[in-house]
């Protein structure tokens, strides 16, 4: 689209506004090129008291859904996560916000970051945080409804090695992740040293077409991202589930891909990778 335009997509949005709503007034937002999810995870009490227990990668996503979470954020350096963390804490203390909740923001490809909303409550991938913080996070939030004060600072707040999540859903990836509801004959899950499986789902188990397709989250810690990639491989491996097709067959071709392994991705590669 050229300038020109623009200015005729302005004035028809402007003229449909105000024959609808009686307001011409627009919204412009800005293009992020090339962005990454990235949000961070916030405690805080009713009595003042906000932390934040560092970030989390979100970028891996299709449809704007999430199919992998990570954290830390492989190309966040100190200063921008310091930044970023921030500004998460003095938007939940303007909130005057209690409780666990997730900033989340877009950021580019120069370091700046964007605002783009608040989750008032505990996320999918809240076990990667809990993981590398040693902190539970549901625990958390029962105190804080409880009235209790948080009783630890920032200063408090280490994080230690690498955590990442797969979302193992009832879908077919070579049919456009079609939804594959059925009865699940089979259900073995891995385990091992620094493998978590997240779900509530057994052999006999029966995947409803009315709800949401997640079967289970698949979390792994390591010291490095390496070793957390190469247990996530291993754990995939392992998980045996029948009778419904699943994500995993893509979730492995994913852990092995150069560019996710290099950490360079985008929103938009997902959707790239399948085309």
């Amino acid at each position: 689209m050229n300038r020109d335009q623009l200015a005729k997509s302005v004035q028809m949005a402007r003229q449909e506004a105000e024959a609808s709503f009686g307001d011409g007034g627009l919204y412009l937002e800005k293009f992020i090129e090339q962005p990454r999810h990235v949000e961070f995870q916030i405690l805080a009490d009713e009595h003042g008291n906000v932390v934040h227990l560092g970030e989390r990668d979100c970028t891996l996503q299709r449809r704007h859904q999430k199919l992998v979470e990570e954290t830390p954020c492989p190309v966040l350096n100190p200063e921008i996560r310091t930044k970023m963390g921030d500004a998460a804490v003095r938007a939940a203390m303007k909130a005057n916000y209690a409780g666990a909740g997730t900033i989340e923001f877009l950021l580019d490809q120069d370091g700046n970051y964007y605002f783009i909303e608040m989750n008032t409550r505990i996320q999918v991938e809240h076990p990667v945080t809990e993981w590398v913080t040693g902190i539970d996070l549901v625990a958390e939030t029962i105190r804080i409804a409880a009235g209790e004060e948080l009783g630890y600072s920032q200063d408090d707040i280490k994080l230690q090695g690498v955590a990442l999540e797969c979302r193992i859903n009832a879908e077919d990836p070579h049919q456009d992740f079609a939804p594959c509801p059925g009865l699940i004959s089979l259900y073995l899950p891995p385990g091992g040293i620094g493998v978590r499986v997240d779900s509530g789902v057994y052999s006999g188990c029966r995947i409803s077409p009315f709800y949401d397709s997640l079967i289970a989250k698949l979390i792994t810690w390591g010291r490095n991202r390496q070793e957390t990639i190469q247990r996530m491989e291993r754990a995939l491996s392992e998980f045996q589930i029948e009778g419904v097709k699943t994500t995993i067959p893509f979730l492995q071709d994913l852990m092995q891909n150069d560019q996710f392994r290099r950490g360079t991705v985008d929103t938009s590669f997902i959707n790239s990778l399948l085309d």
